[in-house]
């Protein structure tokens, strides 16, 4: 019996934990998003407001419009698509913040394969 408690015991505490989501500090402001793409590391940086994203990657800028689902989740729409996979609407979903950025998830809007990053808010 002690034996069972010792182990339901951490299982317990591990379950009551939550991760910090305020999400709303994140609703607008000024973002940059790190990646590394075969080696080698890309920035984007990002305005984002009420109703727009407005993204600038490699010297190009592009703008999509924002749905929020609720206040951790909002969907993309590119306004201005090049192509058929960019017509498609990407899912986002904030997991978890800190003061200054948050851990996100994203899928194309009905694909099962999601992927994970961290932004970091430039405008405090």
């Amino acid at each position: 019996m002690k034996k069972l408690f010792l182990l339901i015991l951490p299982l317990a505490l591990v379950g009551c934990y939550n991760q910090e989501r305020n999400c709303t500090d994140f609703k607008t402001g000024t973002f940059s998003f790190e990646q590394e793409i075969n080696g080698e590391k890309h920035t984007s940086t990002f305005v984002r407001t009420e109703q727009y994203e407005i993204e600038t990657y490699n010297g190009k800028t592009d703008t999509a419009s924002i749905r929020w689902v609720n206040d951790c989740e909002y969907i993309l729409q590119k306004l201005h698509p090049k192509n058929m996979a960019e017509k498609k609407a990407v899912q986002m979903k904030i997991l978890s913040t800190t003061k200054d950025g948050y851990t996100f998830e994203y899928n194309i809007v009905g694909d099962v394969n999601k992927q994970k990053g961290e932004i970091k808010k430039t405008n405090q």
